[in-house]
């Protein structure tokens, strides 16, 4: 399969274009971004799109290879309601696979979340904490509000109707059922996240941290190939992953 990588001059970036060189079913035919010694777009043999960019950038790509009939393996978070609108549209025409994190281990979390909320319910307040290296843009990660949602999921809430993001001030009295999520920001740090629910006499946590980019790139060139030969639709690694 014939991949091109978006945001290559990025950490993940790199860590993507590294792995494609060691595959053999892979070929890397274009280093895409936005500095100037990259190119913008990718060549017309491309057969698979690998996005680690910013949210501005995702419509334009994805509008595009929606038009070429290409793969594409959205990576990139922090999208708005109007540019996941355009991601929506793409996916009608070509298979894109979408996902706030690719790692199996967090994806493998996800399932655990939803059933531990499911079996605890809202007697057991639910807490998320994500840290991030310093340079991460978007705030929530991704996947923190993937595993919020997930929460939601298994008690039957709407995720909207329960969610807060940070506490300030005389906030007061936690209410029962809330969802919130945390943010840190610090130094080199890939990825944690801590899923926490806390009841009266006993606290669960569920916790994953990542070791290297590794684990998020490999499931991104995963998922492409296993999109090769789908159907036209929005997936995430839980497809992929048949989970």
């Amino acid at each position: 399969m014939k991949v091109a990588i978006l945001g290559a001059a990025g950490r993940m970036g790199h860590m993507l274009c590294d792995l494609v060189d060691r595959s053999e079913e892979l070929e890397l035919v274009a280093k895409c971004d936005v500095r100037e010694e990259y190119p913008r777009t990718w060549p017309a043999e491309t057969e698979a799109v690998i996005d680690f960019t910013f949210h501005e950038a995702v419509p334009a790509n994805i509008t595009k290879a929606a038009e070429d009939g290409v793969v594409y393996i959205l990576g990139t978070t922090g999208l708005t309601d109007e540019e996941q609108a355009v991601v929506d549209a793409a996916a009608k025409k070509i298979p894109v696979v979408q996902s706030g994190n690719f790692s199996l281990g967090i994806n493998l979390l996800l399932g655990l979340v939803r059933k531990a909320s499911e079996i605890l319910g809202v007697e057991y307040d639910c807490e998320v904490v994500e840290m991030h290296h310093r340079h991460k843009k978007d705030a929530p990660s991704g996947t923190a509000l993937m595993l919020a949602k997930a929460a939601a999921d298994g008690r039957g809430q709407d995720f909207d109707d329960v969610s807060v993001f940070g506490r300030e001030g005389i906030v007061g009295e936690r209410p029962q059922g809330e969802i919130a999520v945390h943010a840190l920001r610090g130094g080199s740090v890939i990825g944690d996240h801590t899923v926490m629910f806390a009841g009266d006499v006993e606290r669960v946590e569920l916790v994953h941290k990542a070791q290297s980019r590794e684990a998020f790139a490999a499931g991104a060139l995963r998922a492409a190939l296993w999109a090769a030969d789908k159907a036209p639709g929005l997936y995430n690694m839980r497809d992929v992953l048949d989970i």
